[in-house]
């Protein structure tokens, strides 16, 4: 089983990206489960989210304490949050940053296996208009772990946001696939 925790703020869609992830995993005919958890609901607040992908039924009910995967929306969490709190020794780290490696790794209390970075704002307000990085971090996703594959996760997020909408998303979470920087640590 592969367990993914979003860290996101209020209003960033850090839920609804675990959500399409989710559904872009269940398209490949993975099982899967999705869910948020909340602290002070209000916009700007810290926002937790859970994705689960596995390939047979899943049964835990429970949050993600020892994440495979974590992914970071707002990179302004990674001075006040301790994202990578129970990662795996093998985890993967994905944040939405235009700073360096190094200062990033700087932030972090633990070192990932792998770390993924992409500037999922600045494509988010080229594409979208708006500071919305759900979709765009999605493309990281893709192109970090190989959970799921790129047109899986357009096509999903086409289903969520229709028309004119779900295109410009999809094309967000394109561009962030073909601009993120991997580094094996």
């Amino acid at each position: 089983m592969i367990e993914i925790r979003f860290h996101g703020r209020g209003g960033q869609g850090a839920v609804t990206a675990a959500n399409i992830l989710a559904a872009a995993a269940f398209k490949a005919g993975k099982y899967v489960q999705a869910f948020p958890f909340f602290g002070v609901e209000r916009r700007g607040a810290p926002v937790t989210a859970f994705t689960r992908i596995d390939d047979k039924p899943i049964r835990i009910k429970t949050q993600i304490y020892e994440p495979d995967i974590v992914v970071v929306l707002d990179p302004s969490l990674l001075d006040t949050v301790d994202v990578t709190a129970g990662l795996k020794d093998d985890g993967i780290v994905i944040i939405n940053t235009e700073k360096s490696k190094e200062e990033v790794l700087g932030k972090l209390k633990k070192k990932p296996a792998k770390l993924a970075l992409v500037d999922a704002t600045t494509i988010a307000l080229d594409v979208l208009g708006l500071p919305i990085t759900n979709t765009a971090i999605l493309g990281a996703v893709a192109k970090a772990t190989g959970i799921v594959e790129l047109d899986y996760v357009k096509e999903a997020i086409k289903e969520t946001f229709s028309g004119a909408l779900g295109e410009k998303n999809a094309k967000a979470a394109e561009e962030a696939f073909n601009k993120t920087v991997i580094y094996e640590l």
